[in-house]
C-alpha cells in the first residue's frame, strides 16, 4: 500500500468516526484572547501600554485535573515601542461552581523594538486570574494579572500586564 493511499484513509477513518478520534487527538482545554493593559518599569522609564494578549491551555494529565500547561502570547504598543512575548509552562488551577481561579508561573522569550533596535531578553512571568462562566454554552469571561521580569544585559525590567477576555471551552 503507498503511503498516499495510507493517509486517504487514515484522513477518511477520522472523518467518519469523529467522536473517538477527538478524544484522542485533542484533549480538554480552553482558548483565550482579550485586550491587554501593561506597565513597564526599567531603570529610568516608566512606560504604559496597550495591546492584546492570547493563550492555549490543556490538560494533558487525566488523573491531575487541576494541572494544565499554556501557552500565552502577547504584544502591547505604544508610540515608538512594540514588545511582543511568547511563554510557556504550567498552571494550576481549582473550579468554584461557575468561577475558576487559577495561577500560572511561565518563563519564554520577549521581542522588545524600539528605534530600529531589537532586544531579544529571556523572560519569566508569574501570575493567575479568574474566569467566570457565561450564559453562552462553553464560554467564560476572564480577568488576568501577570508579573512579567526580564534580564538584558545589566538592565532589569519588570512588566505588570492585566488582561480581559473570552475564553473557549473544548
Amino acid at each position: 500500500m503507498s503511503k498516499t493511499v495510507a493517509v486517504v484513509l487514515a484522513f477518511l477513518s477520522l472523518m467518519l468516526f469523529p467522536t473517538a478520534s477527538k478524544a484522542q487527538l485533542l484533549p480538554s482545554g480552553n482558548v483565550y484572547a482579550g485586550v491587554a493593559y501593561a506597565d513597564s518599569v526599567d531603570v529610568v522609564n516608566r512606560l504604559t501600554f496597550r495591546g492584546w494578549d492570547g493563550s492555549v491551555e490543556m490538560f494533558p494529565f487525566h488523573r491531575f485535573a487541576y494541572l494544565g500547561i499554556v501557552l500565552d502570547g502577547s504584544g502591547v504598543y505604544r508610540t515608538g515601542v512594540q514588545q511582543y512575548n511568547i511563554v510557556l509552562g504550567p498552571r494550576v488551577s481549582r473550579t468554584y461552581g461557575k468561577w475558576r481561579v487559577f495561577a500560572h508561573a511561565t518563563g519564554g522569550i520577549q521581542e522588545t523594538r524600539s528605534s530600529g533596535a531589537s532586544f531579544h531578553p529571556v523572560i519569566e512571568d508569574f501570575g493567575g486570574g479568574v474566569d467566570r462562566k457565561i450564559p453562552f454554552k462553553n464560554f467564560s469571561w476572564r480577568l488576568q494579572f501577570d508579573y512579567i521580569h526580564s534580564h538584558l544585559l545589566s538592565a532589569t525590567q519588570n512588566d505588570f500586564r492585566g488582561s480581559t477576555g473570552i475564553v473557549w471551552r473544548f
